[in-house]
């Protein structure tokens, strides 16, 4: 192809999480608007314990579900968006994108605006969880499931983008599948055609954790600078109908695209370099090269595609337990050694009231983040305590027993008086604590679909 037929399509990402900044995509949009082709805007909301989470809110309440902040980070990219025809995409539909999207509409109506909105279902598998599901792990309760969604790729969105969507919300789609969605309608490309999938799919991967291809996450002070932190730039690639592939950001904002930024963030959460499992193609970057083509301007070459996978990996939410914490300060001479007269002090009370509880202990200021669940590590650097002046005890418990996980947060906070001298700060809190398992499911058994409500 000659290279002034190459059609070049944009593809910017305004969230790499739920709990992301949502000023970030208005200046994206911007950039993107001024940009000549195919232009998308994607936002990547959902995680394991996201989604459960928000299953139990649809429980609640039938018309929630969907990501909390949804609409903080919609709200102001709305109209920009559909003025230059930047179809929006998000997996922020979480538990009920149906709910998502009559809130949207009732959203645009309020602003004087009309959409074409789809929804992209099929990802949950909450009612087919009967004698037939043999793909669910055999020792999982199944009465602790609170959530069960498959990590569902691109066909989906595409079909709802062919079908003129302006917005399509979607479920537990897979996070670089929203990309490959857009490339696939922006050029045509095949769900088999693997190379080209692969390419869209590496596209996907960059951009998905938002600002981390951009700075974020790498920066490390005194060791790896990069300009205006406070402020960093969305990512945007730029994928031709010949599979070519740059990565670059926001004009005018803080942060940077590099070889190294975009290399750490090539091979984040990649199992295996030569065969990443997603559910449009196995990608292989195990040969990829980059080369600086401007400033703040990468581009990635050598991407090579294997056909999907037979299985789709899906994730359970399962509740049942229950997380409790609380702590409370020591500051000044001998704060260490009060502190670990609380700890000791605590440790005894729960094992004569509470024996049936694994209690963790962290003394922060001295073991806390390397800290292990036997307490090996605290030991160790008690015999050689750090002579520090602020010292906080924390205690952390998961347990089915509810009320024996109040009990035990209730007995720190009565170290105040029962405890060692100069103690205060305490703060505690308990809550459900949800955890997730995978599984895998033959794609056959797995059918999204598209709703227009």
């Amino acid at each position: 192809m000659h290279p002034s037929s190459r059609r070049i399509a944009h593809i910017g990402c305004g969230a790499g999480f739920a709990g992301d900044r949502p000023d970030a995509a208005i200046a994206l949009v911007a950039a993107l608007a001024e940009r000549d082709g195919p232009r998308y805007l994607f936002f990547e909301l959902l995680a394991e314990r996201t989604l459960a989470e928000a299953q139990l809110r649809r429980l609640e309440d039938p018309d929630l579900g969907y990501a909390t902040h949804l609409f903080a980070f919609l709200a102001p990219i709305l109209r920009p968006c559909l003025t230059h025809g930047i179809p929006i995409i998000t997996n922020g539909g979480a538990a009920n994108p149906v709910a998502a999207a009559r809130r949207l509409r009732r959203e645009l109506e309020s602003q004087g605006l009309e959409a074409r909105i789809a929804c992209v279902l099929g990802d949950d598998l909450g009612d087919a969880l009967d004698d037939t599901a043999d793909w669910l792990p055999a020792d999982c309760p199944r009465e602790e499931i609170v959530s069960c969604n498959v990590y569902i790729g691109a066909e989906a969105v595409t079909e709802a983008l062919l079908g003129g969507a302006d917005i399509v919300i979607g479920g537990r789609l897979a996070d670089p599948s929203m990309v490959v969605g857009a490339l696939r309608h922006a050029h045509g490309w095949e769900a088999d055609d693997w190379q080209h999938l692969a390419v869209a799919t590496a596209a996907g991967h960059l951009l998905e954790c938002g600002t981390q291809v951009t700075g974020g996450y790498f920066a490390d002070a005194g060791r790896k600078a990069i300009p205006d932190p406070a402020h960093l730039g969305c990512p945007i690639a730029e994928v031709g109908s010949d599979a070519s592939l740059v990565l670059t950001k926001t004009p005018g904002s803080g942060g940077c695209v590099t070889e190294q930024t975009v290399k750490e963030q090539l091979l984040y959460e990649v199992h295996d370099p030569a065969a990443y499992l997603t559910p449009d193609v196995t990608l292989d970057v195990s040969r990829a090269s980059l080369e600086t083509v401007g400033p703040d301007r990468v581009a990635i070459h050598g991407i090579q595609g294997h056909p999907a996978p037979a299985t789709l990996k899906g994730n359970l939410g399962l509740r049942g337990l229950w997380f409790g914490e609380a702590g409370i300060s020591y500051a000044g001479p001998g704060a260490v050694e009060r502190a670990r007269l609380a700890m000791d002090i605590l440790r005894q009370r729960l094992d004569d009231r509470l024996p049936a509880l694994r209690p963790h202990f962290d003394l922060i200021g001295v073991a806390s983040l390397f800290n292990d669940g036997s307490g090996e590590w605290l030991a160790d650097r008690l015999q050689d305590a750090p002579a520090v002046e602020d010292v906080r005890l924390r205690l952390g418990l998961v347990d089915r027993d509810r009320e024996a996980v109040e009990l035990a947060l209730q007995e720190l906070e009565t170290l105040y008086l029962n405890g060692p001298a100069g103690g205060g700060g305490v703060r505690r809190q308990l809550g459900e604590s949800l955890r997730t398992r995978s599984f895998l499911i033959a794609r056959e058994r797995v059918t999204p679909f598209v709703t227009w409500p």
